[in-house]
C-alpha cells in the first residue's frame, strides 16, 4: 500500500491554502490563492478530506477519496464544501473564523481488502461500498473513539446507511487507505 509523503514545506503551504480559502469563502471576498509552484501540491495522486473544528467540536468534514485534480485544488474545493455543505452542521459563520482549526487528511489511493480484520486501527481508513451506498471513515476516527477494527468496520457500514455487519457480505466492497494528517499550526 502506498503511503503519503509531503515535505514539511508542502504541508505548511497546503495548510495556508486551506486557511486562505476558508477565510475568503466565508467572508465572500473570492479566492485569492497565489501561484502554486510545488510539484507535491500539483500532484493528482491523492484524495483529501478537510475537517473544521471549533473548540474541539466538528464544524464540517468533507472530502474525496479519489484523486481527480491536483492536491491543492482538491483541498480548496473540500475546504469550501466543509465550510458550507456538511449536512450535519450549520455553515461556518464569519465570527467563528478565528476559532476554527483546520485539519487536512491527504489520502493514499484506495486498495481493496480481502481480510478487513487484518487492518490496523489508527493507520488505515475505511471505504465501504454496497449497492450504490458508500461510507468512509478516516483512520483517526477509530483512534478518537477508541474503537477496535470490528467496531470501525461496523461504524463505516452504518455511515454508508447499511446494517452494521454488511462488511461481511460478499457483495460489499471494503477498501482501505492511509492518510497524512496535517494539523493547522496557529
Amino acid at each position: 500500500m502506498m503511503t503519503v509523503y509531503l515535505p514539511v514545506e508542502s504541508q505548511t503551504k497546503l495548510s495556508q491554502i486551506s486557511r486562505q480559502t476558508l477565510e475568503s469563502f466565508v467572508l465572500g471576498t473570492g479566492r485569492q490563492v497565489e501561484q502554486i509552484d510545488d510539484s507535491y501540491l500539483e500532484s493528482d495522486d491523492y484524495g483529501a478530506f478537510v475537517s473544521l473544528h471549533n473548540q474541539g467540536e466538528l464544524r464540517g468534514c468533507i472530502g474525496d477519496c479519489a484523486p481527480r485534480s491536483p492536491l491543492y485544488a482538491t483541498v480548496i474545493e473540500m475546504t469550501e464544501a466543509a465550510a458550507s455543505r456538511d449536512s450535519r452542521v450549520e455553515p461556518i459563520a464569519k465570527d467563528e473564523l478565528p476559532d476554527i482549526r483546520i485539519d487536512i487528511s491527504v489520502l493514499s489511493p484506495l486498495v481493496k481488502v480481502l481480510d478487513p480484520l487484518s487492518l490496523e486501527v489508527g493507520k488505515h481508513g475505511l471505504y465501504v461500498v454496497r449497492q450504490g451506498r458508500r461510507g468512509v471513515l478516516l483512520p483517526q476516527v477509530a483512534t478518537q473513539y477508541h474503537w477496535d477494527m470490528k467496531t470501525f468496520l461496523e461504524q463505516t457500514c452504518v455511515k454508508a446507511g447499511l446494517r452494521k455487519h454488511a462488511w461481511k457480505d460478499s457483495d460489499t466492497e471494503v477498501s482501505t487507505f492511509t492518510a497524512l494528517i496535517i494539523e493547522e499550526q496557529r
